[in-house]
Formats: structure tokens, C-alpha cells, sequence
């Protein structure tokens, strides 16, 4: 009887090493997966990518966009804008799809699908930004890409000192004016918000102001008012799944 409970305990043990050790095999291929996908947005910042945040002019007079979108276009045509932070490593090319708001959440920018997903907006905005709002999202990656360096808007002294956001479309340099970085709850604000009537519009800068967090910084003389332009960049809090993390921007 002993040599079979010892037999037993045996496999019990032989199973469980074969179960974690398929465990980490799974662990260690979906990071070298995801660093493999982070390797992409770096390749793109290097090729396609000039001094950002420069304001250029070319030889006829116009403004030089320091982004290749023809180039970028070639990799994905849902690639539409791209967003830079200085000091973070937010630099990276927005999309859209035209068929599934939630594709780019798990797909890179190649199309490849699994973390750490893409920069994305869904279609409810227009993809010029001249919507009230516009909504873009990014995960909060361990390995600090995508939209995890959002986080370092927590600290007051970083948030005084950083309080630019630059966007690039094809035809347009967009300078944004970081207003608030705030814990905000998981609703969809767009959804929530009609942004065609002025008083949902004032109750959205309001709300900022409502939630109740230690990490929340705001940002004194910015001008804000009902014709105000926004960038919303949401991303998770880790261990608070009924919670966002909010960079709200005004658009100067």
C-alpha cells in the first residue's frame, strides 16, 4: 500500500513539473513574442521618423511633417497619425480599422496578432481630430512600450515639467496641452458624453475634476471652453480593472 501512495505521490510531483515547466515555455514564447512585435514600432521610429517635435518648413514654404507617412503606409494603410511624448516612449504610429474597433487591441501594427496590440481609436472619431474628443488607446505594457510610460504623468514633478503632446498626420503638426492625468472610471467617455451638445461637453472637464485619487495631477492656466479640442490617452491600472488611466490634452 506505502509503495503505491509513494508511486503516487511520485506522479502527482511529475505532473506538476511538466505542467509548470509548459507553463514557463508558453511565458518565455509570449515574451520573445512581444519583444519581437516592440522591435517593429522601434524599426518604424528609426526608418520613418525625423527630429520629432521640430516644426520644419520645405522649399516651397510649407510645413514639413518630420513622419513618412507614404512609408508608413506601405507597412499598414490604417496607420493615420503619429504620436510623440518627449521623455517617454510614446512614439508611435495611431491607427484605426475600418471594420473592428477592437482589432488593433491584440494585433500589432504588422497585423500580427497577440500583445502589445497597436495605438489605436475606434471609428466613432474621425480620424482628422477635429471631433471635440478624440479617444486613443494603448496597453500598459510590463516592458514599459505602448502606453505604459502614461503612468509617469503620476508623478507632479515629471507632470509640471511635461505638458506637451505632439500628433502628426499627413498634413498637420498638432501641438496638445497636457491639461489632466487622472484615475478615471472604465466607462466609454465617447458614449457617455455627447460631444454635439455644449453641456455634456463642459459635464466631461467637470468629471476630471470629480475623481477622487492621490496620483491625480491637473494643470493651472490652460484655457478650456466649449469649442476646446481633446485628446484622451487611456490605458489600464494594473490590480484596478474598473479603473483608467487619462492623459486628457487641449489642443493649442
Amino acid at each position: 500500500m506505502k509503495s503505491w501512495k509513494k508511486w503516487i505521490a511520485y506522479g502527482s510531483v511529475t505532473i506538476c513539473l511538466i505542467v509548470c515547466g509548459a507553463l514557463v515555455i508558453s511565458w518565455v514564447k509570449d515574451e520573445r513574442k512581444q519583444a519581437e512585435a516592440v522591435d517593429i514600432y522601434e524599426e518604424l521610429q528609426e526608418e520613418h521618423t525625423s527630429v520629432l517635435g521640430s516644426v520644419e518648413l520645405n522649399a516651397e514654404g510649407l510645413l514639413k511633417i518630420p513622419v513618412d507617412f507614404e512609408a508608413l503606409h506601405e507597412v499598414n494603410e490604417d496607420i493615420y497619425a503619429w504620436i510623440d511624448i518627449e521623455d517617454t516612449n510614446v512614439h508611435y504610429p495611431i491607427l484605426q480599422s475600418a471594420t473592428d474597433d477592437s482589432y488593433y487591441l491584440e494585433h500589432t501594427v504588422d497585423r500580427k496578432a497577440g500583445l502589445p496590440g497597436s495605438i489605436y481609436t475606434e471609428s466613432v472619431n474621425k480620424k482628422d481630430f477635429s471631433d471635440y474628443m478624440t479617444l486613443v488607446y494603448g496597453h500598459d505594457m510590463r516592458d514599459g512600450s505602448m502606453f505604459k510610460h502614461l503612468h509617469k504623468f503620476r508623478d507632479k514633478e515629471f507632470f509640471d515639467t511635461h505638458d506637451t503632446v505632439m500628433i502628426y498626420t499627413e498634413n498637420e503638426s498638432l501641438t496638445y496641452k497636457v491639461l489632466a492625468a487622472v484615475a478615471y472610471t472604465n466607462e466609454h467617455i465617447m458614449y457617455k458624453y455627447d460631444q454635439n451638445v455644449a453641456a455634456d461637453r463642459e459635464a466631461f472637464v467637470d468629471s476630471l475634476y470629480e475623481m477622487k485619487n492621490s496620483r491625480n495631477q491637473y494643470r493651472e492656466g490652460v484655457e478650456v471652453d466649449e469649442e476646446s479640442k481633446f485628446v484622451v490617452l487611456s490605458t489600464c491600472i494594473t490590480g484596478q480593472p474598473d479603473k483608467r488611466w487619462i492623459v486628457v490634452c487641449v489642443k493649442q
